[in-house]
């Protein structure tokens, strides 16, 4: 059977966080109706996945944490009862601090939530402020360690660095505690300006200024540095794990793998296609209503994309396997870029490994560059 991952997107927030361009709706209007239309759109799609074991079952949003644990529950009971989850699957809750007490978290893991992915952002309070969070660093702590004590060996949390004025110093805090804290995963993500954000608007009406580039891959190297001299080695561009607690969910992404995705604003991936559902909630649960889906868009991957795609996702993650690579698409392509990949072999930006061509930490400090130029 093949192997594959869920995603449901949770859409319900406290408040909008201004960097953030996810979809989501500050607002408890239509839980209810949300829930039932996404029971219809899971059995929607349930018979044609037969052939499939679901070893991931991803909750994200959004804020999925400020569901009630019954609430998840139900959605888990019928994921299982439509399709065939593995034993062990591995089972996802995004959770912010300030949305969860130890109590819920308990429950939370009691349903069969065996993963949790904070998304704590910084443990400085004034970076904190500005990024319009709702929690400060002692929540934060504190819902790491809640979620320990009661039994959550897998552990990942969220930073965000090269924030407006965010010295060395301060983003060096912020890793030093995360490693204190009992976490078996780290995503560090760069600070990015995406259209539609409050934070583009602060930037454009000149209230914020970004930092530069430079100083922005000057802190990239020093996460790098950091992590992987704590325990930790690096398996994605941004991502950071423990030996043995790389996310099962991600690497279905990264290692293009199929994946189906439920709620507003899901994208799936199946079989060498791709489509999208409709991002507003309303316009959502209406075409469930009516349709027992909510596709907004698809397209079919041809194969020079299927290619592109394979090797771009490949080599921001574990690496290239050169054997798999061959199996699928041939050697054409590889002859074609022989001196290019010697190239970036002999700059070691990248280095041959069990038959994996993998970036070295200067070679991810500019993958963007070296897939532009590769793809």
């Amino acid at each position: 059977m093949k192997d594959s991952a869920i995603y449901i997107h949770i859409p319900f927030c406290d408040h909008k966080c201004i960097y953030c361009d996810f979809y989501s709706i500050i607002t408890s209007d239509n839980i209810s109706n949300f829930l039932s239309a996404l029971k219809n759109e899971i059995s929607f799609y349930s018979g044609n996945y037969s052939d499939r074991i679901f070893s991931s079952i991803y909750f994200g949003g959004g804020t999925p944490s400020l569901m009630e644990p019954e609430y998840l529950e139900e959605i888990i009971s019928f994921v299982k009862e439509k399709y065939s989850v593995a034993d062990d699957a591995e089972i996802t809750l995004e959770t912010n601090p300030g949305t969860v007490d130890k109590s819920k978290l308990e429950k939370f893991h009691e349903i069969g939530i065996n993963r949790i992915s904070i998304g704590i952002q910084s443990f400085n309070n004034d970076e904190l402020k500005f990024l319009t969070r709702i929690h400060d660093k002692e929540t934060a702590v504190r819902t790491v360690l809640d979620a320990y004590e009661i039994g959550f060996d897998n552990i990942s949390i969220d930073l965000i660095f090269n924030l407006p004025k965010q010295t060395k110093g301060k983003w060096k805090y912020n890793l030093q505690s995360a490693v204190e804290l009992p976490v078996k995963h780290i995503s560090a993500y760069s600070l990015i300006l995406e259209r539609g954000t409050i934070l583009n608007k602060m930037v454009l009406d000149g209230r914020v200024a970004m930092q530069e580039e430079d100083y922005d891959a000057e802190l990239y190297e020093i996460t790098i540095d950091f992590l992987t001299g704590h325990g930790f080695y690096q398996y994605e561009v941004s991502n950071f794990t423990k030996p043995g607690y790389e996310c099962r969910h991600n690497n279905a992404y990264w290692r293009y793998r199929d994946y189906l995705s439920f709620g507003p604003s899901a994208h799936s991936f199946v079989d060498g296609r791709r489509w999208w559902n409709f991002s507003s909630l309303k316009r959502y649960i209406s075409e469930i209503e009516k349709n027992k889906t909510a596709v907004a868009g698809f397209e079919l991957i041809n194969a020079e994309t299927s290619l592109s795609e394979y090797v771009m996702l490949a080599l921001r993650s574990s690496g290239l396997d050169i054997g798999e690579f061959k199996s699928i698409f041939g050697k054409s392509w590889l002859i074609q870029k022989k001196d290019f990949l010697q190239e970036i072999e002999n700059r070691r930006l990248a280095r041959m490994s069990d038959g994996k061509l993998q970036l070295t930490k200067s070679g991810y400090a500019i993958c963007d560059e070296i897939l532009a130029k590769l793809l």
